[in-house]
C-alpha cells in the first residue's frame, strides 16, 4: 500500500484487491460481541471536515474506534477556519500535535493532494471527498458491495469484478462518486456505462475509461448493478433540466424500470436519497437495493484503508485471529 489514498485511480488492481480482502476480514469483526483490535492503540487520527457529512464523518470515526486508534473529530463551523486560518496554518496546529493520520473532506477539489505533498504535515492522508473530484473510499465500499453481492462473501476473495457491466445514473458532472467509482470499477475489471442528460456530463468524459449513454432503459437491461447519483443542486449555479419532473421520467427509477433488470441485478445509491426524484420509495425499499449494506459496508473499507496505511505489516486475518484468541 501506498503511504496516502488520494485518489481511486492511484490504486492498481492488486491494490484494490488487497483492501476489499482485507475489509473482508474486518467485516468478521462487527460480528464479535466485542468489536474491537487494538491494532492502532496509541495512534491518533484526525477527521478534519470543511464540509458537512453525515455518512462519512460518521463512518470514519466508527472505523478508527474499533482499531482503538485516538480520534479527534474537527469541523470547519466554530473553529478557527471560520476567522480566516488556511488549511496550511490548520495542518501545522496538527503536526505540532503530533497526529498519525488526517481523513480530510474539502469543498476545494485538490486539497487532500495539496496537503499529502506539501510538506506541511507528516501524516498519512485520507481522501474523504474533495470538490467533484474523488471519493475512493466510497468507490471501494461500492466495489465491495457489488463484489460481495455478484460474486459472493467468501467465493470474492482475491477476486475482481472481471465482466461486470454497472451503470451509473443521474449527475455526473458535480459526483465525485461517479469519477472515483469509474477509475476503480475500470482498474477491477468491469464494463461502467455513465446515463445521463448532456447537461450533466463533465467536459473530456469521451476520455473517460467507459462508455455514455443518454438513455436509461436501454442499458437496464443488460446492467449487473445499476448506481443512482443525487442531483447535487448546492453546487449547480444553472439549469441543467427543464423540471424535476422531466428528470425523474427520463432518469429517474421507478418498479417499472427495476422490473426490466436482470434478476439478479442490484440498485445503489451513495447517499443521502432524494426519494420521488431519482429513485422511487418502492425501488429504495426493496430487497435489491443495497444503501444500509453500504453504509455497514464502509465502516470495514475505512478499517482496512486505516489498517494498511498505519498497521498492517501482517495479514488482517492472522492479526484478528490472534487477537481473538487473546
Amino acid at each position: 500500500m501506498q503511504r496516502h489514498l488520494i485518489s481511486a485511480a492511484d490504486l492498481t488492481r492488486d491494490d484494490a484487491v488487497l483492501i476489499l480482502d482485507t475489509a473482508e476480514e474486518m467485516a468478521r469483526v462487527a460480528d464479535r460481541p466485542i468489536k474491537k483490535l487494538p491494532t492502532l492503540r496509541g495512534r491518533t487520527v484526525v477527521n478534519l471536515f470543511f464540509e458537512d457529512s453525515t455518512r462519512t464523518r460518521i463512518s470514519f470515526e466508527a472505523a478508527e474506534k474499533r482499531l482503538s486508534a485516538d480520534v479527534i473529530n474537527f469541523t470547519a463551523k466554530g473553529s478557527s477556519v471560520s476567522k480566516g486560518e488556511s488549511l496550511k496554518d490548520t495542518a501545522q496546529t496538527l503536526e505540532a500535535m503530533g497526529v498519525d493520520a488526517v481523513v480530510i473532506r474539502h469543498g476545494a477539489s485538490g486539497a487532500p493532494y495539496r496537503l499529502a505533498t506539501s510538506g506541511w504535515i507528516d501524516a498519512a492522508v485520507i481522501n474523504a471527498g474533495d470538490g467533484t473530484h474523488q471519493h475512493p473510499t466510497q468507490a471501494l465500499l461500492d466495489a465491495f458491495t457489488m463484489r460481495r453481492r455478484l460474486v459472493g462473501r467468501d467465493a470474492g476473495l482475491g477476486r475482481d469484478l472481471d465482466g461486470r457491466r454497472i451503470t451509473i445514473v443521474g449527475d455526473v458532472l458535480h459526483s465525485r462518486v461517479a469519477r472515483s467509482n469509474v477509475d476503480l470499477l475500470h482498474t477491477l475489471g468491469a464494463e461502467v456505462t455513465l446515463v445521463a442528460p448532456p447537461t450533466l456530463l463533465p467536459v473530456g468524459v469521451e476520455t473517460w475509461p467507459c462508455e455514455v449513454s443518454y438513455d436509461l432503459d436501454s442499458t437496464l437491461t443488460k446492467s449487473d448493478a445499476v448506481m443512482m447519483l443525487r442531483v447535487q443542486r448546492e453546487r449547480m449555479n444553472a439549469a441543467f433540466f427543464p423540471t424535476e419532473r422531466e428528470y425523474s421520467r427520463r432518469y429517474g427509477l421507478d418498479g417499472d424500470r427495476m422490473a426490466r433488470m436482470p434478476e439478479h441485478a442490484i440498485v445503489m445509491h451513495p447517499g443521502p436519497m432524494v426519494r420521488g426524484m431519482e429513485i422511487t420509495a418502492e425501488v429504495a425499499d426493496s430487497d435489491r437495493c443495497t444503501v444500509v449494506e453500504q453504509v455497514t459496508n464502509g465502516v470495514s473499507i475505512r478499517m482496512a484503508v486505516l489498517y494498511l496505511l498505519l498497521g498492517g505489516n501482517e495479514p488482517a486475518v492472522t492479526h484478528a485471529r490472534t487477537t481473538e484468541e487473546k
